[in-house]
């Protein structure tokens, strides 16, 4: 039997709201990336049909002008759509312990309070911002960040093939239309 291999899949999306205003920073090579963590939460019922609430705490990385946009238009409380990957990093502190972080470097964050922006570094470079850590060899070069407006869509959707109504039916609106996933 040959062996088979695990695909490299690493993508998550998660919705949720900022806990505190970005925070913006530069490398030392001049590279823009913003901090933030967003609340995202789930309701549920328990085993006596009780509506329960989880809360999951999840903290964001985003680079150059992704980074430079986020600092600009989120604040606390922003509603937020990231698509990304899981990163895991580890750094030494001052007394010589070691830390390890988990957390989400975004691709893509859609702005749900203002449901016309999706900014995305992945039509940059063949992705290459979006996916790789800036070193301070590629310091100069910025990937574009591209603003999508909701309108946009509305000259598409003609070339949409007509068996597709479903989503046209539903009286539910996420705010995902505009997502290219």
């Amino acid at each position: 039997m040959a062996d088979l291999k695990m695909p490299d899949i690493n993508n998550i999306i998660i919705v949720g709201n900022l806990i505190k205003d970005p925070v913006i920073r530069q490398t030392t090579n001049g590279t823009p990336v913003a901090n933030f963590t967003i609340a995202s939460n789930r309701k549920f019922k328990d085993n006596f049909g009780q509506w329960k609430e989880d809360v999951c705490f999840v903290g964001i990385v985003a680079w150059y002008k992704l980074a430079e946009s986020c600092a600009e238009n989120l604040k606390k409380g922003s509603a937020v759509l990231v698509e990304g990957e899981l990163q895991s990093r580890q750094w030494r502190t001052e007394d010589g312990h070691y830390r390890n972080v988990v957390e989400i470097k975004a691709r893509r964050i859609q702005f749900l309070n203002k449901r016309e922006m999706v900014l995305s570094d992945l039509e940059t470079a063949g992705g290459q911002f979006g996916y790789d850590s800036p070193s301070d060899d590629n310091g100069d070069e910025e990937p574009d960040t591209k603003v999508n407006p909701e309108n946009e869509n509305e000259d598409k959707k003609d070339d949409i093939d007509d068996d597709n109504d479903a989503s046209e039916d539903s009286s539910f609106d996420f705010g995902f239309r505009d997502l290219k996933l």
